[in-house]
This record gives structure tokens, C-alpha cells and sequence, in this order.
């Protein structure tokens, strides 16, 4: 199993880490459409009055021109650390066991703007690039990622994929059609959609997971490992919608 989650525009800046090899991180087939978008982050950030217009940022958000200028030298941590916000403060991976995090190495990817998916302890700096951003000298993300990630995602061919990403993020690199998944949206009992419990609840659930660490390899599996756990998927009125239904 392969668990997609979308990023968190708030992150921890630093890290201990080399700076970003490209060439390591997950779905090695993405490093050219990686490298160019790296290189117009990079770029668009040596004109910062340019940059923040793009990247719609405040007076107080100048710092992140400056992290974009560093992309290629700075210090990077692992991606499931790197972020911050409310799914990743649920998920709280700092505080996993080793094994737990190496689980989650092996089965999840975070969804990046400008890396596209990653692998959870691939190596990566901070940045600042939302998803429905253009940037000089490219298409829009969503037409510069779609295809090549959903072939990237083929290639590897997971036996499932539980996709937690916001729709932004499914955008730039649907599951391909020959690949078993499920999306996950947070409802009430009564089918109602939540915005505050919805990051919460999916960062909850990949916690429960990397502590149980499962053999999940298709979604029949993991209802049951759901069922077991106490934990209430059922099916949306969508075809491929697994609805985590939670209490308000």
C-alpha cells in the first residue's frame, strides 16, 4: 500500500540534512519535470519584488523569497518533519518509534508543488509554492505534473493507494485509472463534510497506521484493519470515495 498526503504551506524551517539530491528522493522518473521547476523557483527568486507578486505573498512573508533563492543549498529534514499544520501536528511523526517511521517511509508519499510526490523521509528543504501557483517560463502546475505523475505512480504499481490529498493536490498527478484506490473525505455520521476535524482526522489515521504498521495491499484489507480498529470507513455516494466518518 501507498499512502498519498497532500503538503502544509507552514513548515519547520533548518534541518541537519545535505542539501536536496533530486536524484534520491521517490519516483525517480520525475527528476526533469523536478529540476524545472527548481530552477524557475530559483529563479523567479532573484527579483523578490517578482516573486512575491507570483507568489502572493505578504510583507511579512519576504523570508520565504529567500528560502526559494536557497532551494539548492540548504539544509534539508526529512519531508514527513518538514511540514507543519494541523495534519502533520496530528500525525506528530517526531514522536513514532523507528520502526514506525521507517514504515511510514515505506509506504507514504507527500504530494509537493515543486517536488511532486515524496517519499515521507526524503530529504527536502523548505519552500514556498502552492499548488495552483504559475510560475515564469512553465505551464500551470497542474499541467506541468498531471501526466507525468500519474505516470510515475503507474510505474511503480502499488497494489493500493489511499489517497488523502486535498483535490488542489490530486490535480497535479491523479491515481492512475490502473491502480486500486480509494480517496478519503471527513464526514459526520449524518454525511456532513468537515473542514476543521478533516486534516486532523487523516493525520489521526496515518498515526494509527504507522503504529500498527499493517500489511495493507488492497482495500478490502484495509477495511478490515478499519473495522478492527474501531475506525468507520464506508463507502460515498462517488465511485473510489472511502468516507472516515468522525464524531464533530
Amino acid at each position: 500500500m501507498k499512502i498519498l498526503l497532500p503538503p502544509s504551506e507552514t513548515k519547520h524551517e533548518g534541518g541537519d540534512g545535505s542539501p536536496l539530491d533530486l536524484s534520491a528522493l521517490a519516483l525517480p522518473s520525475l527528476h526533469g519535470h523536478r529540476s524545472a521547476v527548481i530552477e524557475a523557483l530559483v529563479d523567479l527568486a532573484s527579483d523578490e519584488d517578482a516573486a512575491r507578486r507570483v507568489l502572493k505573498l505578504s510583507d511579512r512573508q519576504r523570508g520565504d523569497v529567500a528560502h526559494n533563492r536557497a532551494l539548492r543549498t540548504a539544509p534539508t529534514m526529512p519531508a514527513v518533519d518538514r511540514y507543519t499544520g494541523v495534519l502533520f501536528d496530528a500525525l506528530d511523526a517526531r514522536t513514532l518509534s523507528s520502526f514506525s517511521r521507517r514504515w511510514l517511509g515505506a509506504h507514504v508519499w507527500i504530494h509537493s508543488a515543486p517536488l511532486g510526490p515524496v517519499g515521507a523521509m526524503d530529504a527536502v528543504p523548505t519552500y514556498r509554492l502552492a499548488a495552483g501557483t504559475s510560475l515564469p517560463g512553465l505551464p500551470a502546475l497542474r499541467r506541468h505534473w498531471a501526466d507525468a505523475t500519474t505516470s510515475a505512480i503507474a510505474a511503480e504499481d502499488p497494489s493500493f493507494v489511499l489517497d488523502l490529498r486535498s483535490e488542489a493536490y490530486v490535480a497535479l498527478g491523479p491515481v492512475p485509472s490502473s491502480v486500486s484506490s480509494a480517496y478519503v473525505r471527513v464526514v459526520t455520521e449524518h454525511g456532513r463534510a468537515l473542514n476543521h476535524f478533516n486534516k486532523k482526522s487523516k493525520g489521526l489515521l496515518l498515526r494509527a497506521l504507522a503504529e500498527e504498521r499493517p500489511r495493507i495491499a488492497s482495500l478490502r484489507a484495509m477495511r478490515s484493519w478499519a473495522q478492527k480498529r474501531g475506525v468507520v470507513l464506508r463507502d460515498g455516494a462517488q465511485s473510489g470515495v472511502l468516507e472516515l466518518v468522525v464524531e464533530e
